[in-house]
């Protein structure tokens, strides 16, 4: 009997741990979804949203120097959006872990077309994001080249 009732509690403790791994998920999911909206219609109010608020929140920006800070992200976008700027992810190859209650890493490759010339690149875009009192976050930005297939 005492065995059963451990069985039940491990079943529920699974289960509980399942549903809010995929309720993680789904919220950081939807921020993402939100940044890249966000990011294509130039809203830096919405970006700034998105970002951690924290001197410690970390952009690297595509062929760039480490920006660290949110309110110096902030100032970097104000000067990038003064040209062609889209970011294309590629959905189907998303990948996002969610690590305990507290941070999640997502992993997209993107087109990223910026510039006068407007022209296009594709990255491997890693995104960390941290739950703050407000919801998920972005902490860190960091983009590596890939090849054009």
């Amino acid at each position: 009997m005492k065995l059963s009732r451990c069985m039940a509690f491990l079943f529920l403790f699974a289960a509980g741990n399942a549903l809010a791994q995929t309720e993680a998920q789904d919220e950081v999911r939807l921020m993402f979804d939100r940044y890249i909206k966000a990011e294509n219609e130039h809203n830096l109010a919405a970006v700034g949203q998105a970002l951690q608020d924290s001197a410690e929140m970390l952009w690297v920006a595509p062929r760039s120097i480490p920006v660290w800070g949110r309110d110096n992200v902030m100032m970097e976008l104000t000067k990038r959006y003064q040209g062609a700027w889209k970011l294309e992810p590629e959905m189907a190859a998303l990948k996002l872990t969610v690590y305990g209650d507290t941070s999640a890493r997502l992993v997209v490759p993107v087109y990223y077309t910026s510039g006068p010339s407007a022209s296009r690149e594709r990255y491997l875009l890693q995104q960390t994001y941290v739950k703050t009192p407000i919801g998920w976050r972005i902490a860190a930005m960091i983009p590596a080249p890939l090849p054009t297939p």
